[in-house]
């Protein structure tokens, strides 16, 4: 007996129509995560906005997103902690029944040196960026495994988990066990129908970038031969990729969005 599974190709137009699907994005109530919930609830889908501390912003991403016809509850956790979610994904189901995507986003990224860095510092890093992403995809693919419908998991890695930047030692370790978190789930989760990948942003724009650190800007200008930095956008539609039936025999994979700038060699 054959043990191929059938796939059912869909038809271009349902590609990017996430009409029905619940959406999850940790660390969504702000900066890309805030981008990441505009497309995919542009694309249909209805959105959980995961924060932690931002929760006026969170509130006002909520209400933008009912006003305009989509559906987005806001909901507070710290994801690097295990019963907030729990308590996290138990209100999902609870209000929409099921998860069908989960964008692991949380994260902060401090600068210090190795050398004066602290073990709070280094655990801080690491929980927020790993340990998070780790609780996160226990908790959804336990409920995916559970609706045996599959699933996606998306995990916002970064350049820097291949590329080490200074000062940012515990930030290159986290993103770099992202990277193999992503390996190993894909490895563990297909035969469930879960598919598990990453992206991995360059150097995003945000508002006062060029003012706080005019250096980087133009070297990574410079750099990438697409001539610019990225926008959430860019990172939020390979998440919409990623997540997509368009992406169906994807997994394990880690999609670089980054304008070009790893191209370069580095010596």
């Amino acid at each position: 007996m054959s043990m191929e599974k059938e796939m059912r190709i869909p038809p271009i137009k349902d590609l990017l129509n996430y009409t029905d699907q619940v959406v999850l994005v940790t660390g969504g109530g702000s900066g890309l995560g805030s981008g990441i919930v505009r497309r995919f609830a542009e694309a249909g889908a209805k959105v959980v906005v995961n924060f932690h501390s931002s929760e006026e912003k969170a509130s006002a991403l909520e209400r933008e997103i009912n006003s305009m016809g989509g559906e987005a509850l806001g909901v507070q956790a710290d994801v690097s902690k295990k019963t907030d979610v729990e308590n996290l994904f138990k209100k999902v189901v609870d209000i929409f029944g099921q998860i069908n995507v989960l964008v692991n986003n949380a994260g902060i990224y401090p600068l210090n040196k190795i050398i004066d860095m602290d073990e709070a510092e280094w655990d801080a890093v690491i929980n927020a960026n790993l340990r998070s992403a780790f609780l996160c995809t226990q908790a959804a693919a336990k409920i995916m495994i559970e609706q045996k419908t599959g699933g996606a998991i998306i995990n916002i890695s970064s350049i820097e988990g291949k590329n080490p930047a200074p000062m940012h030692s515990h930030y290159n370790a986290a993103k770099g066990g992202i990277n193999m978190l992503t390996t190993s789930s894909a490895n563990e989760l297909g035969k469930y129908g879960i598919r598990v990948n990453a992206v991995s942003p360059g150097l995003i724009g945000r508002e006062g970038l060029k003012n706080d650190w005019p250096d980087g800007v133009s070297r990574y200008l410079a750099a990438a031969p697409l001539g610019r930095l990225g926008e959430p956008a860019d990172v939020a539609d390979a998440c919409l990729f990623l997540a997509s039936p368009g992406a169906r025999w994807i997994t394990g994979a880690n999609l670089k969005v980054d304008g070009g700038v790893m191209t370069n060699q580095i010596f």
